[in-house]
């Protein structure tokens, strides 16, 4: 059963300076449900989310899990502004929390709740995995918003869109989710969603006027499908503002056919690569960006 009262150390670990953007919230786990055949929400709560200010829309978090073996992650020492990111990296990595990014999906109050949807694909990750095991009281760490405008929220609708493109693969349908939910009502929007079968067409919501979804199954193949999908597709006249996101060369290809080959102001595609083909999001701290503005 879930903790009925705040767990001891659940107050959010700021510094005692000026208020920083992004804090470190320690939080349990209320909940877990498997929505689709691939995505799991996990429900955390704690005394220290009455502090934790969502930018809704594909806001992201990081979520700090403990190594095997560990009954809670580590605190990185360190305060301030990301003062623990450092202090993280230079912990010895066998005991270092595993370190994760993901969409806030859904926030509460009353009792203070976030959602947070993990594509989980067997054991194939240290977050996937964690996300199939994980049990109520389970402790973690998110580092969040503490403040209105924090930062961590990429999607910024300009006033003169006509029209808005959705397209990514599993790792980016909760932000896609989040982003339905808050766009204007009638914004003419087309969805490119790439997944691996028909088990996850359940997770978009669906009748919205104006909102088209086209469902991209990429069965067993690892090779993606979305390039070559959104390449062939008829798209809306007018003016467009697109944001894409998933697998970092995926999302580069698409980005390159948007601009130089449709011929979208660069300044009207946002794109992020949520994960690298072959690469731990713990090794991607050592490479850089995912996805290069070229």
């Amino acid at each position: 059963m879930p903790p009925t009262r705040p767990l001891r150390g659940e107050r959010a670990l700021t510094s005692t300076t000026a208020p920083a953007r992004f804090v470190l919230f320690p939080l349990h786990v209320v909940r877990s449900t498997r929505i689709t055949a691939h995505l799991a929400r996990i429900t955390l709560g704690g005394e220290s989310l009455a502090g934790f200010v969502n930018g809704g829309l594909d806001q992201r978090i990081k979520l700090l899990l403990p190594q095997p073996g560990q009954t809670e992650p580590l605190t990185p020492p360190g305060a301030g502004e990301f003062g623990w990111y450092q202090s993280w990296r230079a912990m010895d990595p066998a005991v270092r929390p595993v370190l994760r990014t993901y969409t806030v999906r859904a926030q509460r109050r009353d009792p203070d709740e976030i959602d947070i949807d993990i594509a989980v694909q067997g054991d194939h990750g240290p977050g996937s995995r964690w996300a199939v095991k994980t049990a109520p009281g389970d402790r973690v760490i998110v580092c969040g918003p503490a403040v209105e405008e924090a930062g961590g929220v990429e999607f910024r609708l300009p006033p003169s869109a006509d029209w808005v493109l959705l397209a990514g693969d599993e790792s980016a349908l909760p932000a896609v989710a989040a982003i339905l939910d808050e766009l204007p009502a009638g914004l003419p929007v087309r969805v490119f969603a790439e997944v691996e079968g028909p088990g996850e067409e359940g997770y978009l919501p669906t009748g919205r006027p104006g909102v088209e979804v086209t469902w991209l199954h990429r069965g067993e193949d690892v090779d993606p499908v979305l390039p070559t999908a959104v390449r062939a597709a008829e798209l809306p006249p007018g003016e467009p503002y697109a944001w894409i996101a998933g697998e970092a060369a995926s999302v580069r290809e698409l980005r390159r056919h948007l601009v130089r080959e449709r011929g979208i102001d660069r300044r009207a595609v946002c794109f992020m690569g949520y994960w690298r083909a072959g690469r731990t999001e713990d090794q991607r701290a050592e490479d850089g960006p995912a996805v290069d503005d070229d």
